[in-house]
């Protein structure tokens, strides 16, 4: 019978742990008497105390009580409410250690979740600035004392901090959120409360064009009228001298969604601009677009590198959102079809590419899982498949219509480590491998780190490198020896590994066990084969032991 093992902490206790690394929320993981311990706040390589709130049978949260050993990292926040602000996680952590760490993160979650190994993670690709990036702003409402508080909601809770400035926001979001909570107090126009579903006004958005200068505020109320709304227009646009869209979005419903159905312009126009490389975008206040204008465009441009196109291919991007990967990639391809299910921002996409001049993507509204195997039974064969799901990936069925598509190349740009790994791993055992895994810091000082990867067939991953997983059509047996599937199946039920029989081909060789002289050869001198890795060699040399062939 299995023995559990005791839990060594308990709840109200404060104990010394050490942080070996960051978990995927940014809270410092560490080990006590080799059991985990999360701890906010702390950062790998601290030593520190702190207070067991939460245990469970396998973990334990603990609240930071002092820092034995600091990390050369840690820094102070720039945020005077950062402590209990939920908004960013990592402003006491340097960036230099932050982007580490996402790099870390990302290679963790590869290795981990997705038991994928001797892949190259590339160094994240960092902000100019980490500060003042965001060009959408989303604060929730509440009342304190007879007045308006707008700001973040606290860690975990829907409570809301009252923030004067937020550090990680443009300038004019900030101007914004100052103005609404002055209007707001100044006409007595209450605030939304959650428990008893009264009051006005639930959440203040703003959106700057960050290229263009204009500036879009969005009141989301809890009912169709709001007092005072001329006052609120003048006062905007007495402080606001690129104020482009005021509009009301009405949200009626017991409900954490921000935004509900219907949308009215106040003032000026339903959208404002903005432009990332050569394309411009109309941004309405439903409209999905990267809250990062800077780093989407190193994000777009390193979509379109990995997917390397002549201006012959076929590209479907799934996932499209309002079009903007999709427009992109239709500067160098033959055709793009982007496949999205949510009908606005298929509206938006159309729009995007009439307004840039687009005349080569076709955009079809509807779920990837049905619209990807229709779009393929239709004769439509992609050369390249780019993908940019939501935070919980692509369905199974999706990554199947893909690995039958049989594209030449996959760009998976991702927004969570964990579901990437999860579904490159399915890609993985489908004939498509990880070339490059390039991180992206789209989100500086949060835990949050975007990911764009490249995937190769088997025989072909990229112009530089020739990949032969040669398979002999008649294996050779020689005495006490193996096959090449029965090397393969004992090291897969060994060691848990997938191997290719020319990292088999490249161990028989470097032992003397060479059955054709070139099989294993590139085909052309500028080509480079990949080296085995040296977990996998390992794992070869034990099979060919195993099989008294060495």
């Amino acid at each position: 019978m299995k023995q559990h093992r005791s839990v060594p902490v308990a709840k109200g206790n404060i104990y010394t742990i050490d942080i070996l690394r960051l978990g995927s929320s940014g809270e410092g993981v560490g080990r006590y008497e080799n059991f985990t311990v999360f701890v906010r706040g702390a950062l790998p390589g601290e030593t520190v105390q702190a207070k067991v709130d939460v245990v469970k049978k396998q973990y334990a949260t603990a609240i930071l009580q002092d820092i034995v050993t600091p990390s050369p990292q840690r820094m102070e926040p720039q945020c005077p409410v950062y402590a209990q602000c939920g908004g960013c996680q990592l402003q006491h952590m340097s960036y230099d250690g932050e982007l580490l760490e996402k790099q870390g993160q990302v290679r963790d979650a590869l290795e981990r979740i997705g038991h994928l190994t001797g892949i190259d993670v590339l160094p994240t690709l960092g902000a100019a600035t980490p500060w003042e990036y965001r060009n959408k702003m989303q604060f929730p409402t509440a009342a304190a004392k007879g007045k308006a508080v707008v700001g973040c909601y606290a860690a975990g809770s829907h409570r809301v901090i009252e923030v004067a400035s937020c550090a990680i926001q443009k300038a004019g979001n900030n101007d914004i959120l100052r103005i609404v909570r002055q209007w707001m107090n100044d006409y007595g126009v209450p605030a939304y409360n959650e428990q008893t579903h009264t009051g006005v006004v639930r959440h203040v958005m703003g959106r700057v064009g960050v290229r263009t200068g204009e500036l879009m505020v969005c009141l989301v109320t809890a009912q169709t009228d709001v007092p005072h709304t001329a006052e609120l227009i003048t006062m905007l646009r007495e402080e606001l001298p690129n104020l482009t869209s005021v509009v009301q979005n009405i949200n009626t419903r017991r409900t954490n969604v921000i935004l509900g159905p219907e949308t009215k312009v106040l003032y000026g126009t339903p959208t404002i601009h903005d432009s990332i490389g050569p394309l411009t975008f109309n941004i309405s206040a439903q409209s999905f677009f990267q809250v990062n204008s800077e780093q989407a465009q190193r994000l777009y441009e390193t979509a379109l590198e990995f997917a390397d196109l002549q201006g012959h291919e076929t590209v479907a991007d799934v996932y499209c959102g309002t079009g903007t990967i999709t427009l992109f990639l239709a500067q160098k391809a033959k055709k793009v079809y982007g496949i999205e299910i949510v009908a606005p921002a298929i509206r938006d996409a159309v729009k995007n590419a009439a307004d840039n001049g687009v005349t080569n993507a076709e955009f079809i509204l509807g779920d990837a899982v049905e619209k990807l195997p229709e779009l393929i039974e239709s004769g439509v064969r992609p050369d390249v498949i780019v993908l940019d799901p939501p935070r919980a990936g692509c369905g199974e069925p999706v990554l199947a219509a893909i690995a039958q598509s049989q594209p030449k190349r996959v760009v998976y740009v991702s927004c969570n480590p964990a579901t990437l790994a999860r579904d490159l791993a399915y890609l993985n055992d489908h004939g498509y491998q990880p070339v490059k895994v390039q991180p992206v810091d789209m989100f500086p000082r949060t835990h949050h780190v975007e990911t764009v990867v490249l995937l190769g067939r088997e025989l072909e991953k990229s112009r530089e490198h020739v990949y032969l997983d040669y398979e002999p059509s008649k294996e050779i047996d020689l005495p006490g020896g193996a096959t090449y599937s029965e090397i393969k199946q004992w090291i897969q039920a060994e060691y848990d590994l997938k191997v290719s029989s020319l990292y088999v081909a490249q161990v028989k060789q470097k032992h003397g066990i060479v059955e054709r002289e070139c099989y294993n050869k590139p085909k052309s001198e500028n080509a480079k084969q990949p080296k085995c890795p040296p977990e996998k060699e390992a794992a070869i040399e034990a099979a060919l032991k195993h099989f008294k062939m060495i």
